[in-house]
């Protein structure tokens, strides 16, 4: 499966009124300041050097919609610089449900936004209340039907392991996400980072983290679900950024998180083909996507030694006719 390559912009906490419980974006994205148009040319230029096919800019970080409207002109003026001159396909932004509506769509329509990613995090509203998020559920649903009528791609973002959430109500959430039809969507559990509103409460014992395995059971469920509706799932966990390992103090980060839980979906896939089949320990082979050798393997080859322990002697082949998470097993006796 081909994937999109973006070149991310990161303007943190640019045109975001609020302060959510969990939010640190400067040790997110590493950067302290929003960057100035000059600034962003020189990124897009070195990026536009090195692209071996045409790329997406991504306005990440802060709340686009709603970052003052001079600047935000400014931005676009100068990526579309580089959308004329062919580097780029089209721009995605991100931003809050609450920071749209159809003035600002019509702005943003000829400019070459292509994509709007909206900070959904819960569809619960009291999950959304505890997190300090300051919008509604309702206004979520609300943005991403005119976001989808003015004709742009949707992307949602959310988040496991928020105050107030647990597994039934955040497989709630994915399902009413689903509701509204995104074309991509985003997962992030969520991390105590120092100067976030969440660690004066994880310190005081009044916010309990996720554990990684938690986190990754639960992803699990969310990609299976994701991937049976069709949706694509653009980014499982935060990206390892020296400044985010600087400032993490407690949560499920792992720097190759979504190959955790891909890992855990594919043994589980083959365990329950054994079962099924009532494949008897010995030999088996197992064919994978050409992309996901590793990922069968676990980290550190665990799922080769649960399958090990359990007498089984695999053997992982690749086959290109299969996606990401499929699998094929089949019992196999050794040549003589």
């Amino acid at each position: 499966m081909s994937k999109t390559r973006r070149v991310a912009v990161f303007i943190p906490h640019a045109g975001c009124p609020h302060a959510c419980c969990f939010c640190d974006q400067r040790a997110i994205s590493g950067q302290n300041h929003p960057p100035t148009p000059a600034q962003v040319r020189a990124t897009l230029s070195a990026a536009a050097d090195t692209l071996q096919a045409p790329a997406e800019i991504a306005f990440f970080g802060g709340s686009f919609t709603a970052v003052d409207a001079n600047y935000r002109r400014a931005l676009l003026d100068v990526a579309g610089e580089f959308l004329t001159a062919g580097h780029f396909t089209g721009i995605r932004i991100s931003t809050r449900p609450d920071a749209v509506d159809r003035e600002i769509l019509r702005e943003l329509a000829g400019t070459g936004v292509t994509a709007i990613e909206l900070g959904a995090q819960s569809m619960n509203d009291r999950v959304l209340n505890l997190a300090g998020r300051g919008h509604t559920t309702a206004q979520t649903a609300e943005a991403a039907k005119m976001i989808r009528e003015s004709g742009f791609s949707l992307g949602l973002q959310m988040m496991t392991g928020l105050p107030g959430d647990d597994a039934e109500t955040t497989l709630a959430t994915a399902r009413a996400l689903a509701n509204l039809t995104p074309d991509t969507i985003r997962i992030y559990p969520t991390l105590v980072l120092a100067g976030s509103g969440l660690t004066r409460e994880y310190t005081a014992g009044r916010y309990i983290p996720q554990t990684l395995g938690e986190a990754v059971d639960l992803c699990a469920e969310l990609l299976k679900f994701f991937a049976g509706s069709g949706i694509k799932v653009i980014r499982l966990g935060l990206q390892q950024e020296s400044t985010l390992m600087a400032k993490l103090v407690a949560g499920p980060h792992h720097p190759a998180f979504r190959e955790l839980v891909e890992g855990k979906i594919l043994l589980e896939q083959v365990t329950g083909i054994i079962r099924q089949k009532q494949i008897s320990p010995g030999r088996v082979e197992i064919e994978v996507a050409p992309g996901a050798v590793s990922k069968m393997a676990g980290q550190n080859r665990r799922n080769i030694t649960a399958l090990e322990k359990a007498g089984y002697n695999p053997r992982v082949t690749t086959n290109p006719m299969l996606n990401d998470l499929e699998i094929r097993v089949a019992h196999s006796t050794p040549r003589r």
